[in-house]
């Protein structure tokens, strides 16, 4: 899992965002003559980013449509000193039920397949994944059991983003914030990942023909981070992918009922 929000990181956020008084909506050219300066958005998703972390669970809703189909997973997940997730999913085998206990990956299908990795090898379950359960299938199960808050500290670290403004989400206003950032620079110099594990994701999206991917985060009053995605076009199309947050909190690790 990349590593939870700093707290001496985002020390300077939190007194930003405490002290200037102004909207988390204020786009960068918005600014009102003699008022405070908006909040970079990079300091907007590294405090939204604490928060949810700092939360220790959540329930997620995640949609991936590109080429190859459309996948859904929804249920909850924890995170903190033991990491749990319990999620309803659906993709090319049809539906089953993705569960994480003490390092320990099973994913079952409807009518008996099962599969099984550990944290570190969970790309295996991928209906993609190669024969190397070291390998790298794009990101969807890695993504399914790690804590969208440590997933938006990546994108404020790693990202360049720009504010959108405001829009409706969930019945209220938000921050809309967008950038992208060459693969290159993502995953080149990830110290968490390993050599090899750094050789396979690389390889991948370079066989996949993609060069950069996009980014989105909508955070909410509250400093709610309310939803992720995440945008990859190469050879073979574009490929979506939208976690929505809600319910943050310690979420107990129980499955969704139906897909």
């Amino acid at each position: 899992m990349p590593p939870a929000p700093r707290p001496t990181v985002l020390a300077a956020a939190l007194l930003l965002l405490a002290t200037t008084g102004c909207s988390l909506l204020a786009a960068p050219t918005a600014a009102t003559p003699g008022g405070p300066a908006p909040v970079p958005p990079k300091q907007v998703v590294l405090a939204a980013a604490q928060a949810l972390d700092d939360a220790g669970g959540a329930r997620i809703d995640v949609v991936q449509e590109g080429a190859a189909g459309r996948r859904t997973a929804s249920g909850s997940l924890v995170w903190g000193a033991s990491d749990e997730a319990a999620l309803t999913v659906t993709d090319e085998l049809g539906s089953g039920r993705l569960t994480l206990k003490d390092g320990a990956l099973d994913l079952v299908y409807q009518g008996g397949a099962a599969k099984h990795a550990e944290r570190s090898t969970a790309e295996a379950v991928d209906p993609g994944a190669g024969p190397d359960p070291e390998g790298f299938a794009g990101g969807w199960t890695t993504a399914l059991i790690t804590g969208p808050g440590s997933r938006a500290y990546e994108v404020a670290q790693g990202v360049k983003l720009v504010s959108l403004g405001g829009e409706q989400l969930a019945g209220v206003t938000v921050a809309h914030y967008q950038g992208s950032a060459p693969v290159a620079e993502l995953f080149g110099k990830d110290d968490e990942l390993t050599p090899k594990r750094r050789a396979a994701t690389l390889d991948w999206y370079r066989r996949h023909g993609v060069t950069s991917i996009g980014y989105e985060v909508w955070v909410g009053p509250g400093m709610q981070l309310l939803r992720l995605r995440e945008t990859i076009r190469g050879s073979a199309g574009t490929t979506v992918t939208t976690t929505d947050v809600s319910a943050p909190g310690g979420a107990d690790a129980t499955p969704a009922a139906g897909g």
